[in-house]
Formats: C-alpha cells, structure tokens, sequence
C-alpha cells in the first residue's frame, strides 16, 4: 500500500513538474538543454534547402534568439531541434509543447492571441496579388471569373474573400497545403493568380525555374504584423525573445540579417528576391510592439 501510495506521490510531482514547465520554457529548455524552433519549409521568412537544412530571415533570426537564450540560462550548450511546421498545424504544435518557439511567417491577429503568444513585430507584410507577366492581369479586379489560389490555414484566405465581397468580384479558390504548393497551381497553370504575402510571393518566383514569368500586381490587399510565436502564459519566455530581437534591431544585426536574405543572393539558385525593407517594417522596428493585425487596419 505504501509502495503504492508513494508511487502514485511520484507521479503527481512528475506531473506537476511537466506542467510548471509548460508554462515556464526557460526552465524547461535549460532542463533538458534543448529546444524546439518551428521553421517553414517553403515560406518567403524561412525554408528548405532539404537534408534538414533549414534558412531564411527569420529562421536564422530565431537561431540568434536561442542562442542569446543559450547565454542568459548559462548553458554550455543548447541543442536546438528544427520542426517543420505548416500553416495548418503550427498553433497546435506550439500549444501542445511540440515547438517552443515558431519563427516562420505567421500574421499576428487577435484571434489568434486568444490561443497563443506573439513576440514583436519582426516583419510588416503586405498581401498580394503574382500571377504570370503575360496573364493580363492587373489588379483584384481583373480576377473575375479566374481561377485563384492561396494557401489552407492561411490569414490570406479571409483576405481573399473580405476583398471578392467588398469587389463585388466572382472568382474560383483553389487551396494549395503550403506555399510551394500554391506556387504550383499557378506555375503549371491550374490557377491564374496566387494571393499571399509579398514575400512568399516574391520567393517563390525567384526560386522558380523562370522567374522573369513572374509579376506581382495591383493594390495591397491588406497589412499585417508577422512575428515568433510562443506559448501563451509565459512572461519569463516572451520578454527572453522580445529582449534578443530589441537587442538586434538596436545593434543593427537584425537589418544587416534583413540585407542578406532580401537585398543579396540566396541559396539554393543564388538568386536575389530584391524586396527592400518596407517603411511599415521599419517603424515596427523603431517603436517594437506586439500588436495585432486588427491594429493596423485602423489606421
């Protein structure tokens, strides 16, 4: 009996223990001095270059987090495990304790709040409209009657429907799974546009085996705030990522990063995705923030 009940005290502490952790990364990455980075495989703020290699502006920012992270917990060490992640699935490896810390291309809104934590602003995207340069298409409303496609679980496809209502505008949605995907619909011409973030776009296009077939077009569809992404309920973890990325905004290593992945040649094609540092991105730079998307749309 008393085996049993010591058994059964274990357990609890055990469980108690997993549960203080959940809520407390910091002591959990310096338990098991690892840590989990949820990465993208096909995004214009992170991907693949196969092989478990994973680059980009904000893959390689959210390594700079960890490792300052590595520091502040004085661990000799960290271990980190890169989790690919898509858009569907990204809040709940994040909620479950499966990704620590997403730093991929995910919109801050206010919807998603209520489920998870953001870190500042790291990037201010605009959302567009890349269709093939000979398409004939110039803006939203030329879409009518077209094929379109976006990416499932993405903010974009709200946007797609709030601007056909607002356009009064008849359009077909095709659902790519991810990005590259979506890439691929319009790239073998099952679809006549792809609407996404700029930078998605824009990397995609590079990357394709003609990019000069490529433009982006017409207005922006709407504004928003991408940033890390962490567990809700977890000051200690948030200000740790807030600190790291206020620090290298405040050293100028953030816009030197910036530089590398938009403005220089990137692998695997060493072709430039030639997207200059927008004046939105830069006064979430200036004034660090963690608001929502529905924050800007006031303005």
């Amino acid at each position: 009996m008393k085996k049993h009940l010591l058994a059964l005290a274990v357990t609890a502490l055990a469980a108690s223990s997993a549960f203080a952790q959940a809520g407390d990364t910091l002591a959990k990455i310096k338990a098991s001095g690892s840590v989990s980075l949820g990465v993208r495989e096909s995004s214009g703020l992170g991907y693949t270059l196969g092989n478990g290699k994973y680059v980009g502006f904000h893959t390689e920012m959210g390594e700079i987090i960890l490792a300052d992270i590595q520091k502040q917990l004085g661990l000799p060490k960290l271990d980190i495990k890169y989790q690919p992640v898509t858009s569907q699935n990204r809040i709940p490896l994040v909620q479950n304790g499966t990704v620590d810390l997403e730093c991929g291309s995910t919109t801050n809104n206010a919807a998603r709040q209520k489920d998870v934590s953001f870190a500042v602003t790291t990037y201010v995207e605009e959302v567009r409209i890349l269709t093939k340069a000979n398409s004939g298409i110039n803006g939203i409303e030329d879409l009518k009657g077209k094929t379109v496609a976006t990416t499932t679980g993405t903010t974009s496809v709200q946007t797609l429907r709030r601007n056909k209502r607002a356009e009064n505008i008849d359009f077909k949605e095709v659902m790519g799974k991810d990005h590259a995907d979506s890439f691929l619909l319009l790239e073998s011409g099952r679809a006549d546009a792809f609407v996404m973030d700029g930078s998605i776009l824009a990397a995609n296009a590079s990357k394709s085996k003609n990019p000069n077939d490529y433009k982006m077009v017409g207005e922006v569809l709407s504004v928003e705030p991408i940033a890390c992404m962490l567990r809700k309920d977890d000051p200690a973890f948030k200000k740790a990522v807030d600190d790291s990325i206020k620090r290298q905004i405040a050293d100028g290593s953030l816009a030197k990063l910036y530089d590398k992945w938009f403005m220089q040649p990137i692998p695997p094609a060493n072709v430039k995705i030639g997207l200059p540092m927008s004046a939105a991105t830069k006064a979430a730079w200036a004034n660090p923030n963690d608001k929502p998307m529905e924050d800007y749309a006031t303005k």
